[in-house]
C-alpha cells in the first residue's frame, strides 16, 4: 500500500485594503469624497451615472487619494475630511484648487 505525500503550503492572501478619494466636478467644480476598496471601479460609478446624489456633477476627475489597512480607518478619515471641508483639507495638503 503506498502513501502519498503532500504539505501544504499556506497561501499568503493579502489583506484588502481601503481608500478615502476626493473627486473634483469638472462641470460644478465642486468636491466630493468618499471611500472605497477599487477607487478606479468607484470612479467609473459615478462617471455613469451610478451614484444619484452626485449625479448632477458629471464628469469628475480624481484629485487625491490615500490608502488606510481598515475600513474603519478609511471612514475616520473620510469623516475628518467631510468636518473640515474638502478644500480646506486639500490647501493643508498644498493641493491646488482644481
Amino acid at each position: 500500500m503506498a502513501f502519498l505525500h503532500f504539505a501544504i503550503h499556506p497561501v499568503y492572501f493579502p489583506r484588502p485594503m481601503f481608500y478615502v478619494y476626493i473627486l473634483r466636478s469638472e462641470k460644478t467644480k465642486k468636491y466630493y469624497v468618499g471611500s472605497t476598496q477599487d477607487v478606479a471601479n468607484r470612479l467609473r460609478e459615478h462617471n455613469h451615472g451610478e451614484t444619484r446624489s452626485i449625479r448632477h456633477g458629471i464628469p469628475w476627475a480624481l484629485v487625491h487619494q490615500e490608502i488606510f489597512p481598515t475600513r474603519a480607518e478609511a471612514v475616520q478619515c473620510e469623516n475628518k475630511i467631510k468636518a473640515r471641508g474638502i478644500a480646506r483639507y486639500l490647501q493643508a495638503l498644498n493641493i491646488p484648487p482644481g
